[in-house]
């Protein structure tokens, strides 16, 4: 009988200290569906993530007061539309506006940054942003989101940045975004040393219709002791940007 009230007593302190994330990542074309040239429409970009039900959410190629696009914040939009909190990272001035990356978050934002990655073969500037979220528990994570270059050079020292941050970091570090990079990639590989990359549930998530290459990315901190729930795309969602998004669940021990 002892040993049964124990391992009620472990079950349910296991529990307590366990914290399931819902993490989304999401290249969204600046809100344009491929198959509707012109046309924006965030309204069905909010959609797949409230149907996802994230706690965050990094979001690649967002536009900020470009004619495209309406010359709107699609970033504060976003989050008008979702109800969550926000951090836009600008990557390059365009016309008279900003185009970069936001993340998204129903939780409380404790702390922002933002940094240049480098670009030793001079192309357009990207960005990383990283956000420090408390939890409703007082418990706190990190959220890093960004869209690396198509250069392999550049896509390599943008790698190795990353990396030098992420081994800062004693709290959980989730690295959320676009690597336009396959999963045997030089950069892929670099990242691997510091944070754990799914490959028992990954599949390809470009591009939206009949994808064939995984370029998208979910990966967190090696240093973090956590298993994944879930990993996949959403395939229903194939006609609001030239991505698919995708979904992970990671639990928090």
């Amino acid at each position: 009988m002892r040993f049964f009230i124990l391992l009620i007593i472990f079950f349910n302190t296991y529990l307590a200290q366990a914290q399931t994330l819902k993490v989304l990542t999401y290249n969204i074309h600046h809100g344009n569906p491929p198959a509707q040239k012109g046309v924006i429409d965030l309204e069905a970009i909010a959609k797949v993530i409230i149907e996802a039900d994230a706690d965050v959410v990094g979001i690649q190629e967002v536009d900020i007061n470009v004619s495209r696009s309406g010359n709107i914040n699609q970033a504060k939009r976003l989050a008008e539309l979702t109800n969550m909190d926000f951090f836009f990272s600008k990557g390059i001035n365009l016309e008279k506006g900003y185009y970069g990356t936001v993340i998204l978050t129903k939780h409380k934002i404790i702390g922002k940054r933002r940094y240049d990655l480098p670009n030793p073969d001079p192309s357009e500037v990207r960005s990383l942003a990283i956000v420090d979220i408390e939890l409703p528990d007082g418990k706190s994570f990190s959220v890093a989101n960004t869209h690396l270059d198509l250069k392999p050079t550049n896509r390599i020292a943008q790698a190795e940045f990353i990396n030098e941050l992420g081994d800062l970091y004693s709290r959980p570090l989730i690295l959320v975004g676009d690597l336009n990079a396959k999963p045997d990639a030089e950069a892929i590989k670099i990242l691997e040393n510091v944070f754990d990359r799914n490959t028992k549930n990954n599949s390809p998530t470009f591009p939206n219709t009949k994808p064939t290459e995984e370029i998208d990315y979910i990966m967190v901190t090696k240093n973090t002791k956590f298993t994944w729930l879930k990993y996949h795309v959403l395939p229903k969602a194939n006609t609001e940007s030239d991505h698919l998004p995708l979904y992970a669940e990671i639990k928090l021990k």
